[in-house]
């Protein structure tokens, strides 16, 4: 739950009890308020109870119309909440006008989320996206008045101190946005020389993405112990949200075959726009790379909901058309009549794997081989024994199918990248 101090500091409590609300149009919002359940619960929120008001149109005083939030209001006195959660991003007028009837803090679906991505965000990279997605929030919500955020300036309409503090909150943030924005504008310069760099050696990037807890994070530590790359394992945990930062590692196949693996932050839905915005210097690396593993997780009930808001999610950043693979994960937990309901998109590669006990990783680290690799270049080269240079190169960089002495040389059939081809060509023998 967020709270600011003057510093714009992030006060948290142990723990809240709380009252979900939800608005339901034309479609159906049960598995989006049961995902709103699980990001409470992932902020150490006691979850009371639910409400849902079926409405074609929000009302724009308090979305759910005063009539239903003064029945929220009884329900918050007898089930002793201290907090009300609603599904829907709020304005800052209904901030204020919900809280003045049901007089308890009101958050939204957006606070919660940041609040959970302020808990967890490790890097500065990380902590300074976070940080823009708050202010970005905050900022034309100043004269919201709402508990979920400090109380600055006088008062609506309020001449003289008041208000002038509340434009000197409006500079201060309007600063720091500027300065934050500066920041992740050279990160991301460092990381563009970074990819150019890669894009130089032809090294491509394999990036997982998915729904939050779908098992990315465990499917890339057990890619880097396949690999005896253990000491470069990421952290990884049962809950929403367990990472945020982006992990790259380059993985070595005993093939000689070489690429960076990318571990992204998971998708929800409603993912607020804010973050999305924040977030889209770490999602570039998702937008550059040469091959998507959409990690699903089989076991959710509405796995196609999951997959339907990565999609979203992957076309608002310009990753909606790359080449992909399905990996629906978690299989092991699976019987035989629940997998086979698991119906896949046919018109993609799938495969299921577990993540967790290394079921199929073989068949999809060739199905990333096939993908990735597929312009390699398969030629003879004869080296002189006095360019001893090249065979070991080769040897480190390349995939070697045969070896063999002669009297010119060492005779070295292999599989490399096209530049390394170009480069050696005037060995090439047919």
């Amino acid at each position: 739950m967020l709270k600011f101090n003057e510093n714009n500091e992030v006060i948290l409590k142990e723990t809240y009890r709380a009252i979900l609300v939800g608005l339901q149009r034309n479609e159906d919002i049960s598995y989006s308020m049961e995902e709103l359940k699980g990001l409470a619960e992932a902020a150490n929120i006691e979850v009371l109870g639910s409400m849902t008001q079926n409405m074609e149109k929000p009302n724009t005083a308090t979305l759910i119309g005063k009539g239903k939030v003064e029945e929220l209001a009884e329900l918050v006195s007898n089930m002793e909440a201290d907090t009300v959660i609603f599904n829907d991003e709020l304005t800052g007028m209904q901030l204020r006008n919900i809280e003045d009837i049901v007089g308890v803090r009101v958050i939204d679906r957006t606070i919660l989320i940041l609040d959970i991505f302020a808990k967890r965000a490790i890097s500065k990279t990380g902590k300074l996206q976070v940080e823009l997605a708050q202010l970005k929030y905050r900022m034309p919500r100043l004269t919201g008045f709402g508990k979920s955020l400090s109380r600055l300036g006088g008062g609506i309409g309020t001449r003289g101190p008041g208000e002038k503090k509340l434009e000197t909150d409006r500079r201060h943030i309007e600063r720091r946005i500027y300065d934050i924005k500066e920041e992740l504008n050279q990160i991301r310069h460092t990381r563009g020389t970074q990819r150019q760099k890669r894009e130089k050696n032809q090294i491509p990037v394999v990036a997982l993405v998915g729904y939050t807890n779908a098992g990315k994070s465990a499917l890339m530590n057990k890619i880097l112990a396949m690999v005896s790359k253990d000491e470069k394992q990421v952290y990884e945990e049962n809950m929403l949200f367990a990472t945020l930062d982006t992990s790259q590692r380059s993985v070595v196949l005993d093939t000689n075959h070489q690429f960076i693996l990318i571990d992204t932050v998971g998708f929800v839905s409603k993912l607020p726009h804010s973050l999305v915005e924040a977030f889209k210097g770490t999602l570039e690396e998702v937008a550059e790379a040469d091959l998507l593993i959409h990690v699903v997780d089989s076991t959710y009930e509405n796995y196609q909901f999951c997959i339907d808001v990565t999609d979203k999610v992957l076309r608002e950043i310009g990753a909606g058309n790359k080449e992909k693979i399905m990996a629906f994960n978690k299989v092991d937990l699976l019987s035989s009549e629940e997998k086979e309901a698991i119906i896949p998109d046919l018109s993609m590669d799938n495969i299921f794997i577990s993540a967790k006990y290394g079921d199929n990783l073989d068949e999809l680290i060739e199905k990333i081989k096939t993908y990735i690799f597929k312009d390699q270049v398969i030629a003879s080269f004869l080296i002189p024994y006095d360019r001893g240079d090249i065979s070991s190169y080769l040897c480190e960089n390349a995939s070697v199918l045969s070896m063999d002495y002669k009297d010119e040389g060492t005779l070295i059939k292999a599989e490399m990248k096209k530049a390394d081809y170009n480069r050696f060509i005037n060995y090439e023998v047919i």
